[in-house]
């Protein structure tokens, strides 16, 4: 068992004081210089629990502060892990000296006031932030003995339970000014699937998840059963014949799928030349069926917020609506370099870094069928539960599609025999145009994109 612990996790509203020190901070700013000051406090608990112990147990709490100052076109910036006041002037100090070292740049600048009005969200929850330890791990161990019991093939790896709460503020000379706080959960299960002896022994893979915005919310009983459900039900897999068959995506693989589309939304991937989508916008790229939509204003989105991390609205933005390219997402620094304004898609991953770009809550415009209602009309198919190497074998540029997968096949609407050792490919272009079908049964998961069943036909199954 591990053990880490730091600091009490002292979940009080402080964000007035971390705006306070933000608003001291840019009050500091000299002729010619723009400053953006970030404030945050957060902390996490990680609980693993294996065979009714605790096998890793992690509670901790963090605070700090990075600024930005740009002078001249040339951008300085310094962080440090403390509040204390005399850190923060060597923060700005600091930040002011790494101005000399900086390289020169048109297009450097703070995000500025767009006139967008926040969406008002309920991002905290006070059941959560009360919650004791021990029913935290209580929930692992529940979670753990449920799956167990699921299917005398089954056994669990480790079962897990983790929040994360954190309070920030950001002040800019350029008229930004933003505080808030938040928190979430969630659990997830991996299971192990055994069947044969010997040199017919085989293990297959499983896992099973669920999010709230409380521990109260989780279903546990469905993380369970599906966490045995995805191991048990490729036992037995056999590589399958090389063909092209119409697929559908899981929706645990879809979210997967829009996390690689969306790097080819990226304002700044598209600034430098490295988006298929560039110079395309307005065109079709996609069946006119598809709507995909960033919108971290959605409350049942896992990453919902009021703010992006330059301290700008969270707004719903349409990148391809009906099949035709709307959009890209952007920063304030992205946008500048194509002429464009901010998307409020500034993405920051703590104190400790300057803003980068991205989508924020991803997601399908979902359709009206089920999972099962879709096999149920496929003749000739192949559901896709697992893809591996998905980053590795995509490539955001040229659009060239090829990873490993496994799933079962579809023959006469009905599931069929489970396949693995296998490729799919494509190119992410012909994929969107491709789409045949977007499920109704949408499932926001604990990342930055949501899943639902995608069906996508003329996929290369390549096999035996």
């Amino acid at each position: 068992m591990s053990v880490t612990t730091s600091g009490q996790q002292t979940q009080g509203d402080t964000t007035a004081e971390l705006q306070a020190i933000a608003d001291r901070v840019i009050a500091q700013a000299g002729g010619g210089e723009q400053i953006e000051a970030f404030v945050a406090r957060g902390g996490e608990t990680e609980v693993r629990v294996y065979q009714g112990d605790v096998e890793h147990f992690v509670s901790a709490q963090s605070e700090g502060i990075g600024i930005r100052v740009i002078k001249e076109g040339r951008t300085g910036f310094a962080y440090a892990g403390t509040l204390d006041e005399d850190a923060v002037r060597e923060v700005l100090a600091e930040a002011r000296d790494n101005v000399a070292f900086g390289t020169s740049d048109e297009f450097a600048g703070l995000a500025e006031p767009d006139g967008v009005d926040t969406t008002e969200q309920v991002l905290w929850n006070d059941t959560l932030a009360d919650y004791a330890t021990d029913r935290k791990i209580d929930i692992a161990k529940q979670l753990e003995k449920l799956a167990s019991g699921q299917d005398p093939r089954v056994r669990v790896d480790d079962s897990n339970y983790a929040d994360a709460w954190g309070e920030a503020a950001v002040a800019s000379t350029a008229g930004i000014r933003q505080a808030g706080r938040e928190n979430g959960c969630y659990v997830s299960v991996s299971t192990l699937a055994d069947e044969g002896e010997g040199d017919d022994a085989e293990t297959q893979t499983g896992f099973g998840f669920s999010v709230g915005d409380s521990p109260d919310e989780f279903d546990l009983d469905r993380a369970a059963r599906e966490a045995s459900e995805r191991a048990t039900r490729l036992l037995g897999a056999t590589k399958p014949s090389s063909k092209t068959v119409t697929v559908v995506l899981d929706p645990f693989v879809t979210a997967q799928f829009l996390g690689v589309i969306s790097s080819t939304l990226n304002g700044m991937s598209v600034a430098k030349g490295r988006s298929l989508f560039k110079d395309r916008v307005g065109e079709t790229v996609a069946n006119p069926l598809v709507t995909l939509v960033d919108d971290p204003t959605n409350p049942s989105a896992y990453t919902s917020t009021d703010v992006d991390g330059e301290g700008l609205a969270a707004r719903r933005n349409v990148l391809i609506e009906d099949g035709v390219l709307k959009q890209f997402v952007h920063n304030s620094s992205s946008a500048r370099r194509v002429g464009g304004v901010s998307t409020g898609n500034a993405t920051r991953g703590g104190f400790s870094g300057t803003p980068g770009v991205g989508c924020l809550a991803l997601s399908l415009v979902p359709g009206a069928r089920t999972q099962d209602e879709i096999i149920a009309s496929i003749d000739d198919g192949l559901l896709v539960q697992q893809m591996q190497g998905l980053h590795s074998g995509v490539n955001p540029i040229s659009g060239d599609f090829s990873t490993g997968a496994a799933g079962l096949l579809i023959e006469n609407g009905t599931i069929g025999a489970p396949v693995r050792e296998f490729t799919i490919a494509s190119t992410l272009q012909r994929m969107l145009l491709d789409i045949t079908e977007v499920g109704g049964d949408i499932e926001w998961l604990p990342m930055s994109a949501a899943g639902m069943s995608l069906v996508i036909s003329g996929i290369t199954m390549s096999g035996s």
